[in-house]
């Protein structure tokens, strides 16, 4: 009887095969895995720009039926794989009470954090609205907002070089610039929910304003920063001014001036206070000031009445009956005039009230 010795032989190259097939299947399987994950991930960000561009579209829509049409032009949603990314080479606002456009703006929101939204705009804005035109230009523009369920929590403006400029404002143009401009918003703790209470903070660092030049006869530089709480703001939307103002007056708004500072030159002013709207439209309440090198200021603005001479002896003159003479300070900077206590300002029925008497020939405007 012969016997098969073939068999075990053969049993052995089909192992050998199948193990060889395991390692092959081994040796791709994450690359498999990745594949299949680049795949999934990838309908995933279609699905979550797809998404985007309906809420965007749902939102725009939202503010036409509220009579502000929004346009971005030659928009895209972009940002692929990490980012969704939405760019609009401008961004135009139409409403009732005029128009209003930005240059070239990104706007970019990472996929794992989507509450936070980044946005940069190359400029410029013009603004068009009523008898007034406004035009700002910058070297840089960048922000964030971050987001929440009810809200947000922070929001932040940097800005490198404004330049603005309004005309068609009575008496006359205004222009600002600056070196650098901050401004940066939260909700107030424990009073957004009960008030819509929101801190607002802003800094604007080497001002040149010529009307503040003419007014102070001082032509220095201008520092400006702005502590404050705007209580009621979550009543504030993107409709035309008049209606917003009112309707934040009637919610019983009020701008609460934490720390407000002005300093120009050998100039500064300092206030806290809390301002409103009275029934007929124009500010309403009472700042606490201090100061020092105002006796030039106020010389400077009797001057122009009386003659530069006597109006500099006059402002002498009110600047020591307020206290307001250099004198040795330890809280002031080096070489700098000490900061003085001023009798409280009033704004009351359309007229400014210094030291219990009405300025003369100054009235407070209507703001809408």
């Amino acid at each position: 009887m012969v016997q098969d010795r073939t068999q075990p032989g053969g049993d052995a190259q089909a192992s050998l095969a199948q193990t060889a097939r395991r390692f092959r299947l081994g040796l791709f399987l994450p690359y498999i895995l990745l594949a299949l994950l680049v795949v999934a991930w990838s309908v995933a960000w279609f699905w979550i720009r797809g998404r985007a561009a309906t809420e965007i579209d749902g939102w725009i829509a939202r503010e036409a039926a509220a009579g502000r049409t929004w346009t971005c032009a030659d928009r895209s949603l972009t940002g692929y794989p990490f980012r969704i990314e939405l760019r609009c080479s401008a961004v135009t606002l139409d409403r009732s009470d005029g128009r209003f456009r930005l240059g070239p703006s990104t706007a970019v929101a990472q996929v794992y954090q989507p509450r936070l939204v980044l946005f940069e705009s190359a400029g410029p804005f013009h603004v068009e609205q009523g008898a007034l035109t406004g035009d700002a230009s910058w070297s840089k523009l960048q922000g964030s907002i971050h987001g929440a369920s009810d809200g947000f929590t922070r929001a932040s403006l940097v800005v490198d070089g404004p330049n603005v400029t309004v005309t068609g404002a009575d008496p006359g143009p205004i222009a600002v610039a600056g070196q650098h401009l901050e401004l940066h918003a939260r909700p107030t703790p424990g009073r957004y929910e009960s008030e819509g209470a929101v801190d607002v903070s802003l800094r604007l660092a080497q001002a040149a304003v010529p009307q503040l030049d003419a007014l102070t006869g001082n032509p220095a530089p201008a520092d400006l920063s702005l502590d404050a709480t705007l209580t009621q703001a979550t009543v504030l939307r993107t409709g035309p001014v008049p209606r917003e103002l009112e309707r934040w007056r009637q919610a019983g708004g009020t701008l609460d001036l934490t720390a407000l500072s002005l300093a120009k030159g050998d100039q500064r002013v300092q206030a806290k206070g809390t301002l409103a709207l009275d029934d007929t439209h124009r500010p309403v309440g009472q700042l606490d000031l201090r100061a020092a090198g105002v006796d030039a200021l106020i010389g400077s603005v009797v001057g122009q009445r009386f003659g530069s001479e006597k109006g500099a002896l006059v402002g002498q003159l009110v600047g020591g009956l307020l206290g307001l003479g250099r004198q040795p300070d330890r809280d002031a900077p080096a070489g700098a005039a000490p900061l003085k206590p001023l009798p409280p300002l009033k704004f009351v029925n359309g007229r400014i009230v210094f030291s219990g008497f009405p300025i003369p020939n100054l009235y407070l405007p209507v703001l809408y």
